[in-house]
């Protein structure tokens, strides 16, 4: 079972989400919390496996609890939403540990989908939403370096990096570079390890503020 954590302002939205959720039989809500503040505590008490985490509450918002959640219980997996999808709280949660995020208005489909995907380690954005996203915010929030930035990685790893940025998945790139899916799975864990990122999400975030793509290409 996928022990969920479903933190929100409002309680109607919680209901929602936990009839959803609960339907499933991979499922199951063991929480709720009304803000950032009670998430981190229930996550203390509790350890689900998924936090689904609002990022505008009161007390303690979403972006704060998840990178305090992320630090003190690195095993745990948030999934933050966000009422518009264009949303700079949304790469902001991302750059704070969030496995992805979701609008708040999709299907029951996508929310159930979206929390199996963080649960396994995946990211939960589609790859060009995010890039999106990231070509929205990134530029504007933070500072962009010179493109001989990441001296750390090899110029294949560096190459797998602008195409995971683009939107490519490890299948595609390897058919792009022609080599086997492995060889690259390879090359992304190690990246990961140089750089110190969690997840896919944040690779892109990084590609973007370390000038190795730019928004638009």
């Amino acid at each position: 079972m996928i022990r969920v954590l479903l933190v929100d302002d409002q309680a109607l939205v919680r209901t929602g989400f936990r009839l959803m959720l609960n339907a499933q039989p991979d499922i199951e809500v063991v929480a709720e919390a009304a803000d950032g503040q009670e998430a981190l505590a229930r996550s203390r008490e509790l350890r689900p496996d998924v936090v689904l985490m609002d990022l505008h509450m009161p007390v303690m918002d979403g972006i704060a609890a998840t990178e305090r959640i992320v630090a003190e219980l690195p095993g745990l997996k948030v999934l933050a939403l966000s009422t518009f999808d264009l949303d700079e709280n949304v790469v902001a949660a991302l750059r704070a540990g969030a496995g992805g995020f979701l609008p708040k208005d999709i299907s029951p489909e996508e929310l159930v989908e979206g929390v199996r995907v963080v649960h396994r380690g995946e990211s939960a954005v589609a790859p060009r939403l995010l890039t999106r996203l990231i070509g929205t915010f990134v530029r504007a929030t933070r500072p962009r370096p010179a493109p001989a930035a990441l001296p750390e990685l090899t110029d294949r790893e560096r190459e797998v990096l602008v195409l995971i940025a683009r939107g490519s998945s490890n299948p595609e790139i390897a058919a792009r570079l022609g080599v086997s899916p492995s060889t690259i799975k390879n090359h992304v864990t190690s990246l990961f390890g140089k750089t110190g990122v969690r997840d896919r999400a944040q690779a892109v975030i990084l590609a973007y503020e370390a000038g190795l793509v730019s928004p638009g290409e």
